[in-house]
């Protein structure tokens, strides 16, 4: 993806629609349309997944408190956002299968009662899935606990339930809808606000002015429908459109701390290691100890927060995690362990004001104003983002049909089910193993995070190597990611600065914070040639980055100086 062609595309051509916001909910729109045949332009005001999209708990999954929530309450909507999720879950390991696949998860049993109750609600979460089902659920005696998840403390453990849901990479999955709808012909670009809704006498959205915020300039983009999904800002931008728009969105926050991988044992010869379900905290959610990229991330809590709040960790949030899971492990955790972490705002849809955050449903609602004609999709989750797209895209064909833009027949149906988003053709699981055998001279762990990264385009990032070797250095001791990445996301993957590198495309800045500030100057130094920046923009571009991952530090733990 090449920014100044896109920008060059957004100022010149007439759009059938513009998405505004690039986060699952936007890019899953734009993929949707774009393999439609419409004309699509997405603009992201700053980077692709930045936001909420890529602070998820990196789960694909129908969501056990979901059920646990209908059936304890009767309530038919959880039950519905439980089946449209385990039906969607299947689908984004089929047209993703380098970012997301299975994960076994193991639920704590104390007694034989709890362990009944346990195993009967995720054999109905079974049920639910129906034929697309990963696995059945199993209910393990102790030392069959253990095996699959070793640090488990068995002074503390009767049995365990273990279950299967989908793991992803929220960022990477992202940027590959982005990749996908750019290959189909959207005209998509990042760090680009929309500042004003242009519309007509009739007070019809026409256009929207945006600003280029890493030069300043302005300019224009048209379109014949809008797109709002900015998620938990979608009030903002509905009530800009039409004053009389009632608030819908509310926000919660959620964060996660990061471990070195060494933190929890995993069994010997695990491929895959298990995942840990912590079931019952005090605030009435279950959370998660999770393996991620060769990391241990364990999240999330649920707290109010303001739509328009920058979330980071903070203390007491990072010891609340580690003392829950710290319950049932042999060995607890140090606060000192943290290696990084992260934060970000669930969109949630209101019908009640007074409901709490945890008491919403994570369902999604597309409305489209009588007046300005634009469409907003709210609410929802990661799993359900296709559906979500699908359903707004409807909303979308509709409108352009009513006013003969374009002819109800002329529009192909939704392909999304069955599209394979980037770097999914061609990828399968023996992929991995592919890769080491043609490339024998590289690490092993290089070319699995290369694999399991950038899916069969992982060969585009070796070619570079061609042109200069040494890119295959490391960026930082004890992780995979290489040089080489850094130059594909400037030529290829519209990175633009180093927290578009380092916190999105290569995600070191999420998970260790050390290796992060290691990794900048040479980071710095390939971006800048790739960028042209000046030795004083570099100079800047670093003091800016170096001053977002020490704050990220400071709010955490305290302090600037490394625990670990």
């Amino acid at each position: 993806m090449n920014r100044s062609a896109n920008l060059s595309r957004l100022q010149t051509e007439a759009f059938d629609i513009c998405i505004i916001g690039a986060g699952a909910s936007g890019a899953g729109c734009a993929v949707d349309a774009a393999s439609r045949g419409l004309r699509v332009a997405l603009l992201e005001a700053d980077d692709f997944g930045a936001g909420t999209s890529g602070t998820s708990t990196k789960l694909v999954h129908g969501g056990v408190r979901y059920l646990e929530q209908a059936v304890k309450t009767f309530d038919p909507k959880q039950l519905s956002l439980v089946r449209k999720a385990l039906h969607e879950r299947r689908t984004l390991l089929h047209i993703a299968p380098h970012l997301c696949h299975p994960l076994a998860l193991l639920t704590p049993v104390n007694n034989l009662i709890e362990g009944a109750y346990y195993a009967i609600g995720l054999k109905i979460y079974d049920l639910l899935a129906g034929s697309r089902r990963m696995a059945p659920s199993r209910w393990l005696g102790k030392a069959s606990a253990v095996r699959h998840f070793p640090a488990f403390d068995p002074d503390k453990l009767h049995s365990a339930v273990m279950y299967y849901d989908g793991q992803f990479d929220d960022i990477r999955l992202n940027l590959s809808m982005v990749q996908t709808a750019a290959a189909k012909g959207a005209a998509v670009a990042n760090h680009i606000l929309v500042d004003k809704l242009n519309t007509d006498n009739a007070g019809k959205i026409t256009s929207v002015s945006v600003v280029d915020k890493l030069t300043g300039a302005s300019f224009s983009v048209q379109a014949r429908v809008f797109i709002n999904a900015t998620g938990t800002r979608a009030d903002t931008m509905r009530q800009g459109a039409n004053p009389k728009q009632g608030v819908r969105m509310r926000a919660s926050k959620g964060a996660h701390v990061v471990l070195a991988g060494t933190a929890l044992p995993v069994a010997s010869g695990q491929t895959e290691p298990a995942a840990l379900l912590v079931p019952k905290t005090k605030d009435g959610r279950v959370l998660f100890a999770i393996p991620w990229r060769g990391q241990w991330l364990i999240g999330t809590t649920d707290t109010e927060a303001n739509p328009g709040d920058v979330p980071a960790l903070l203390p007491d949030e990072a010891t609340y995690l580690l003392d829950h899971v710290n319950q049932y492990v042999k060995a607890p955790i140090p606060i000192d362990a943290l290696t990084g972490g992260f934060a970000g705002l669930r969109p949630l849809l209101q019908a009640d004001p007074n409901a709490s955050s945890q008491a919403l449903v994570r369902d999604h609602e597309v409305e489209i104003d009588p007046v300005s004609g634009l469409v907003s999709i709210m609410g929802g989750k990661w799993t359900t983002y296709r559906l979500m797209a699908q359903e707004t895209v409807d909303a979308c064909c509709q409108l352009l049909a009513a006013e003969g833009s374009v002819a109800p027949g002329m529009l192909a149906a939704c392909q999304t089910e069955t599209l394979l988003l980037q770097g999914a053709e061609g990828y399968n699981r023996a992929y991995r193993k592919h890769l080491s055998d043609s490339y024998p001279e590289y690490p092993t762990d290089v070319l699995d995070h290369l694999a399991n990264t950038y899916g069969t385009d992982a060969l585009n990032v070796l070619r570079l190597l061609r042109e200069e070797p040494d890119w295959v250095t490391r960026l930082a001791n004890d992780h995979p990611f290489i040089q080489a990445e850094v130059i594909y996301a400037a030529r290829t993957e519209m990175a633009q600065t180093l927290s578009d590198v380092l916190m999105r495309r290569i995600r070191l800045g999420l998970i260790d914070w050390k290796a992060t500030l290691e990794a900048l100057p040479v980071t710095a130094r390939l971006l800048a040639v790739e960028r042209s920046w000046t030795p004083e923009q570099e100079e800047q571009a670093m003091a800016t980055f170096r001053a977002h991952i020490e704050g990220l530090l400071q709010k955490a733990t305290g302090t600037v100086e490394f625990r670990v």
